[in-house]
């Protein structure tokens, strides 16, 4: 579902990604780890479409993100570590303007139903969204995500900023896309998270993918022992 062969990117003197190679199958969740700077956004903006690479190609679905930059789009979601949403809409009226901008046009009780099956509770569905919190707020990034069909799922950061509740729901909805058929690629710091969610787990460094384990191989104290002698 996502792969990239020989990913390269350089600004100028400086590489920001450096000879990427990654393959990631259909409901498998692969988390992305790495300080600031080793690439992770780099790789996700190019999966994205945002940037060129130097050289190398991606592949979303079997499709080359270079040679189809906007045919790629309609199998993927994005969910930056800020969803940025309209405030002054409900949670039902951002799904219903993101899903028609997608070109799926769903009646009220279908919106509801998607936004349902990302925990939003109901009472909410109503209310504008500057009252939402940050995990409220990425529940309807999720329910877009669904209401396009979206076969890939790119997070940034996902569980920055989420408090402990919110944290375990937002996994638990990431792993049950998983279980559905949803493939995930989510570049995040938080070890125990990753550890907890992840099918496989890799550690980047100065642009390059130096681990690409399984995530089972490891206890969080044990991948977070490995992640620091890494880096």
């Amino acid at each position: 579902m996502l792969k990239t062969i020989n990913l390269h990117k350089k600004y100028n003197d400086f590489t920001a990604l450096k000879s990427l190679d990654l393959e990631i199958q259909e409901g498998e969740i692969f988390a992305l780890l790495g300080q600031n700077g080793a690439g992770k956004s780099t790789t996700i903006n190019i999966l994205l479409g945002l940037i060129k690479a130097t050289s190398g190609d991606a592949f979303i679905h079997n499709i080359s993100v270079k040679d189809h930059p906007e045919k790629i789009k309609k199998h993927l979601a994005y969910i930056p570590e800020t969803v940025l949403l309209y405030p002054n809409l409900t949670g039902i009226e951002n799904l219903d303007f993101f899903s028609k901008i997608a070109g799926f046009n769903y009646d009220k009780n279908e919106l509801s139903a998607l936004l349902k099956r990302t925990g939003l509770q109901e009472i909410a569905h109503e209310k504008p969204l500057g009252g939402y919190s940050k995990g409220m707020r990425q529940k309807v990034g999720i329910a877009i995500a669904l209401a396009k069909d979206a076969k890939v799922l790119l997070l940034d950061e996902p569980t920055s900023g989420l408090d402990p509740i919110a944290t375990a729901e937002f996994t638990e909805i990431i792993r049950q896309l998983g279980n559905e058929g949803s493939t995930v690629l989510m570049a995040t710091h938080d070890i125990f998270n990753a550890v907890s969610v992840a099918t496989n787990i890799g550690i980047m460094k100065q642009g390059e993918l130096v681990q690409n384990l399984p995530s089972k191989a490891f206890s969080a104290e044990e991948l977070q022992e490995l992640y620091l002698k890494t880096i």
